[in-house]
């Protein structure tokens, strides 16, 4: 593939959760692995979230120093901008890249993705016709389509391609109707060199994870008469007894602030964590995994119901550190998958299966936990497919 000037577009800089920062990371590593000219690029009116002091406003210093930071540590220093179109004069409060040359990025670049497609557009931006929308969250725009929701249809329209994680979508196994429109599956690059943990886990080590607790009716959506819910909360209470079937402990890093249900939890062998320092340090972020047995987590149900094919980029940053992952199915067996290292289930029963296989063999379930994210998630693989089949 011949060098391509790429623009990667996202939050991480207004949102720079550990989680998020992770998702666009691996991107812009693995396009400059293919040796391409890669930039990155914030031109949005959110307001920036502070993760340590919990406070969303204008002030943009917290913001520019992840960016600066994250440029100078993955080979973006000097390739990032900023821009605040909440201010009136955003123009001159952009950070990075002065605005004069992402408005030049925007004609020149070969290709600009558009990750989690939570780029808005604005008259600069629609000047390119190279835009790729990169969606996480498979299924609530499928739907939005399906309803006649002119806004996401037009949305989606100013795009050249639409990527999902939804690697279901367009089978007979997705059931929303796609009216035409043409999906390309995709699935969250993972850089694997960044996470590979060579070294076994501690004997005390557990089964983990890291969730957001309290996201309901942020992105529920219905559809001909049912609800379809965006939190994982009431997955993980289907499967609250998941420790107890399998003997050991478990432990999740969340903040769960109804009282009945921490209780619920602790009584089932789970060990609940708070999630914050985690959430604001990428690096803790990493080392957490790291420590781990492996991830034991559930799906959203709207990845569960719809078989959407979705997977978890956190559940790919377990395997590439060689932790074996216990995952709810959402259909992405169809695909990858059965062959140990990583376990889906849909029951209690085949969650404690899947321990005791872990328990019988780690080495060698570690061992296939790290070869498929090598296999499927390696970052380089799946940024070249996806430039391939947008004709980049």
């Amino acid at each position: 593939m011949s060098r391509k000037k790429v623009v990667v577009m996202g939050f991480m800089g207004t949102c720079p959760i550990a989680g998020v920062i992770w998702q666009h990371v691996h991107y812009l590593v693995g396009l400059q692995q293919l040796g391409h000219e890669v930039y990155y690029i914030e031109d949005s009116a959110r307001l920036p979230y502070n993760p340590v002091t919990f406070d969303t406003n204008e002030d943009l210093t917290y913001a520019g120093h992840v960016l600066e930071t994250l440029g100078s540590r993955y080979g973006f220093a000097g390739r990032w901008s900023l821009c605040p179109r909440y201010l009136p004069d955003f123009e001159e409060h952009t950070l990075g890249l002065p605005l004069k040359r992402v408005r030049q990025l925007y004609v020149e670049a070969d290709a600009i993705l558009n990750v989690c497609g939570a780029q808005e557009f604005n008259e600069d931006l629609l000047k390119s016709e190279r835009i790729l929308y990169v969606e996480s969250d498979p299924g609530v725009e499928q739907i939005k389509i399906d309803k006649g929701t002119q806004d996401t249809i037009d949305y989606l329209g100013k795009h050249h391609s639409l990527f999902t994680f939804g690697e279901n979508i367009g089978t007979p196994e997705f059931p929303v109707p796609l009216h035409g429109v043409k999906w390309l599956p995709t699935r969250q690059p993972v850089a694997t060199e960044l996470w590979y943990q060579p070294e076994a886990p501690k004997p005390e080590a557990l089964f983990c994870t890291i969730a957001n607790w309290s996201t309901s009716g942020k992105k529920d959506i219905e559809w001909r008469g049912e609800t379809y819910l965006w939190s994982k909360s009431l997955e993980f209470l289907k499967f609250s007894a998941a420790p107890v079937a399998a003997g050991e402990d478990f432990e999740i890093a969340t903040d769960i602030k109804d009282g009945p249900t921490r209780e619920k939890f602790l009584s089932q062998r789970w060990r609940l964590v708070l999630p914050h320092d985690l959430s604001s340090d990428y690096d803790s972020y990493v080392r957490y995994i790291q420590a781990s047995k492996g991830e034991f987590t559930v799906a959203k149900d709207q990845y569960v119901r719809l078989k959407t094919g979705w997977f978890s980029d956190r559940t790919a940053c377990y395997l590439a550190a060689g932790r074996p992952a216990i995952t709810q199915e959402t259909g992405f067996t169809r695909i990858y998958g059965g062959n140990g290292g990583l376990f889906a289930f849909t029951t209690l029963e085949e969650i404690a299966e899947a321990v005791r296989e872990i328990n019988l063999d780690y080495r060698k379930h570690s061992r296939l936990a790290y070869e498929l994210a090598c296999e499927v998630f390696e970052a380089r693989k799946v940024v070249a497919s996806m430039l391939e089949r947008a004709g980049v």
